[in-house]
């Protein structure tokens, strides 16, 4: 499984932002009286009680921004919710309830993931009795703690803990049951993913049904490949932005953004007779930031097979999607079926490698090496130090490196490394997600003590301070 995230959410002004500067132990968000400063959302990756999971912070609900980034917000809002494993819903005990509470608790009564009622601002016990009515909002007894006085800091870190998901100690599934891969088939208009999907429908050795999704959401074709289980997500064909006419294309877009967000390997349709487009660009982006294993699917080869090769359209993929190099490509043909079944096969190799695991020994002796032969160069007149690496999820795999401080580690040398991880381990078409977390001081663990020829050790991993994330798009 992935890291769990935990996500922030309330009304403006009620402390979100301190919150998860409190909790994470460093000052990132920015913290203002001024509603609205919070728009994007931000993440912190946390370890607590051997257990890691984001921390996400979100913007104020029902705010009214004043740069018209309302719909943006929300948006983002949005993303995070569908994506949390716990919700902590923060409250200000000195306000009390207002009604913008209520609607936020209105939003959450479809979530189906555990509610934390945080009462923040509940400086000291003589206000404890003031957070008794936000139990009226339905998510149980709220957790009365203060970001300034540092109160009850350690029984919330504790209560997270305690509803996160089960963690997985390896990727075998339950009773050796392979899961169902869910594939999202996207592109703009007319590059052939209808046909695509007919011809799934069609080809020999599988069993289809349809089940449509509600009237805002894709379709989902089930079908059996050799005995293997498939799910196909059909997602209407993207237009630019200035090309919408009508609420269908604003909508159609927001469900190819969904069920790439649902997706375990993402196929990314393009029209060989045509050339790459602005809306093919955004994408790529998309699916970069999801963090998901990808494949650029070349369609309706038959038309240039015989007059260009395909190394020419390799180059014109590389040349425009320089940061995704690691994506295979494939060439096929959807209304004759041609390279299909072998298309769904690598899409599996794919959801292989986002759900693999290496040991923390086989990670190390890599990261070891890799130093070894090339060790990061000085920065601000300081050497940088990597003392550890661990795994601390899938899907994406995600990677964390405990250094002496990570604004040391030069973004080419992520680059690097990320090349060496994606290179010599089982990642090798698959995004990765990268944290540089600071060692902490009284860690003096030395569990790998072997040095390389710099002298640098490797130590075992603490909890530590601010992460820095970055991985193949981003550095």
């Amino acid at each position: 499984m992935s890291v769990p995230q935990v996500v922030i959410v309330g009304r403006p002004n009620v402390g979100k932002s301190s919150m998860l500067n409190w909790l994470a132990g460093v000052r990132i968000a920015i913290v203002d009286d001024k509603p609205g400063v919070t728009r994007d959302r931000l993440t912190h990756l946390m370890c607590h009680n051997d257990r890691f999971f984001e921390l996400v912070d979100t913007g104020g609900m029902g705010i009214a921004d004043m740069d018209n980034l309302t719909r943006h917000i929300e948006d983002q809002i949005n993303l995070a919710i569908d994506s949390a494993d716990v919700i902590l819903f923060v409250v200000d005990t000195r306000e009390g309830m207002l009604p913008l509470d209520q609607e936020v608790a209105r939003r959450l009564r479809s979530v189906n993931v555990p509610i934390v009622v945080v009462a923040n601002k509940s400086d000291d016990e003589r206000f404890d009795s003031q957070a008794d009515e936000f139990y009226r909002l339905g998510s149980g007894k709220p957790l009365r703690v203060s970001t300034m006085q540092n109160r009850n800091r350690a029984v919330l870190l504790n209560l997270i803990v305690s509803k996160l998901p089960p963690a997985l100690e390896d990727e075998a599934t339950e009773g050796g049951v392979e899961p169902e891969m869910k594939v999202a088939i996207v592109g703009r208009r007319n590059v052939g993913k209808s046909t695509f999907i007919n011809t799934l429908v069609s080809a020999p050795r599988m069993i289809v049904s349809e089940v449509p999704g509600t009237t805002r959401d894709s379709v989902d074709v089930r079908f059996e490949l050799d005995g293997k289980p498939f799910v196909a997500i059909d997602t209407p064909g993207i237009r630019r932005a200035k090309s919408r006419q009508s609420d269908i294309d604003f909508y159609g877009t927001h469900r190819a953004q969904r069920s790439i967000r649902r997706a375990d390997v993402v196929l990314l349709f393009f029209d060989a007779t045509q050339r790459i487009s602005k809306v093919d660009k955004q994408l790529c982006e998309y699916i970069a930031q999801q963090y998901k294993p990808c494949v650029f699917v070349v369609n309706k080869w038959d038309q240039l097979a015989n007059t260009m090769p395909t190394g020419k359209w390799v180059r014109y993929l590389q040349d425009n999607f320089g940061t995704m190099h690691y994506v295979p490509i494939a060439f096929v043909t959807g209304q004759t079926g041609k390279n299909v079944k072998a298309l769904i096969n690598h899409s599996q190799m794919l959801f292989k490698q986002s759900r693999a695991r290496v040991t923390t020994g086989q990670l190390n002796r890599m990261l070891r090496e890799a130093v070894r032969n090339s060790p990061p160069p000085s920065a601000r007149n300081r050497e940088p130090k990597i003392y550890y690496a661990t795994q601390v999820g899938i899907q994406p795999p995600t990677i964390v490196l405990f250094v002496n401080d990570p604004v040391l580690l030069s973004k080419p040398y992520q680059r690097y490394l990320l090349g060496k991880f994606r290179n010599e381990l089982e990642f090798n078409e698959v995004p990765i997600k990268l944290y540089l977390r600071r060692r902490h001081p009284a860690d003096l663990r030395d569990d790998l003590s072997e040095r390389t020829a710099e002298g640098r050790q490797v130590l075992e991993p603490s909890t530590g301070e601010e992460p820095i994330i970055a991985d193949a798009e981003t550095v």
